[in-house]
């Protein structure tokens, strides 16, 4: 055991150095030193958007790990729950009854603001009615998250069918992953947020470990389960609402970079799998930035790489874990 520590941790620490090498060549390349102008310039656009990857892979990275220890299957992700698609439903509902003019499509201090508390809120109260009424069943939570998923999607495809081709047109520039534009005001917020979250679930994360061994070791050993399985769920929510508002849904960023971290680490420890994800999965974002910056222009989204690349991972998955 003690070797398999020691050989996490150097793998842990080669992730650390290739995530710095791909922030490096990410805020460096094609940049002009020799112009102080262009190189502020440069900077001033590419440090807010390294960060906002550094933190939408550490949200993502660290949700995806404890929402598969909570259900205790490693092929789904929170975008089960039906936040990507209530996030999508949100923003089609402002342009369609608002317009693309108002302040919460215009200002995005407001539209981010706007979409981690109706997530947040909808988010907390469904799934916290949910536990009660199924008495802390989270297989019969993820089944009505599948639903309500489905029904998010629907309400929104009846809205953009019947909405102003313009105002759609607008809607989609915001339904897209993106690193573009990134308001340096918000980068703020989502720090503060994601750090009173980990501060008010400190002992809810010490106790993954003990939570993994089951419902009735965990209960034996002078755990409250459901109250930390509900906790925890809430903090999935609220942090997979923050990544979201940030850049937009990326659906299959948070099953590629779990299940890797796992396969990598090969341990139970949620401190290693937590860093691991979250590690790989800024590797990945910024990684794939600087390719859609420097290979292809801009002219395709990092969103769309990550869902092709997590399909076809996916599928390897199931094939692995017939079992699932």
């Amino acid at each position: 055991m003690k070797t398999r520590r020691l050989s996490n941790k150097n793998k842990l620490i080669i992730m650390a150095v290739l995530v710095l090498l791909c922030s490096a060549a990410y805020l460096f390349v094609a940049v002009n030193f020799h112009n102080p102008k262009l190189f502020q310039y440069s900077m001033k656009i590419r440090i807010p958007k390294l960060i906002v990857m550094l933190i939408t892979a550490f949200a993502i990275g660290g949700a995806s790990i404890v929402f598969q220890s909570i259900i205790n299957n490693t092929i789904v992700t929170p975008c089960l729950l039906g936040m990507n698609s209530l996030y999508t439903l949100i923003h089609t509902a402002v342009y369609f009854f608002a317009g693309s003019a108002s302040i919460f499509a215009v200002n995005a201090n407001a539209a981010f603001a706007m979409d981690v508390l109706l997530m947040g809120i909808i988010a907390t109260f469904i799934y916290s009615y949910l536990f009660k009424k199924t008495n802390h069943n989270v297989l019969y939570v993820l089944l009505i998250g599948t639903v309500l998923s489905s029904f998010f999607s629907s309400i929104q495809s009846t809205l953009t069918r019947i909405m102003d081709p313009n105002e759609y047109d607008t809607l989609l520039a915001t339904l897209v992953a993106s690193f573009n534009n990134i308001n340096s005001e918000i980068i703020v917020l989502s720090v503060v947020i994601l750090a009173a979250l980990i501060f008010v679930l400190r002992k809810d994360l010490a106790l993954l470990d003990v939570l993994t061994l089951g419902k009735d070791q965990a209960i034996n050993l002078g755990v409250d389960y459901d109250r930390s399985i509900r906790r925890l769920l809430l903090g999935v929510t609220i942090c997979i609402a923050v990544a979201t508002a940030m850049v937009g849904p990326i659906s299959f960023l948070g099953l590629i970079i779990a299940n890797l971290s796992r396969q990598l680490l090969h341990t139970y420890r949620h401190s290693q799998l937590i860093l691991g994800s979250a590690l790989f999965g800024m590797i990945v974002l910024i990684g794939g930035q600087c390719i859609v910056e420097r290979v292809y222009v801009y002219s395709v989204p990092i969103s769309v790489f990550i869902s092709v690349g997590g399909g076809i991972y996916f599928l390897y998955l199931l094939l692995k874990n017939r079992r699932f």
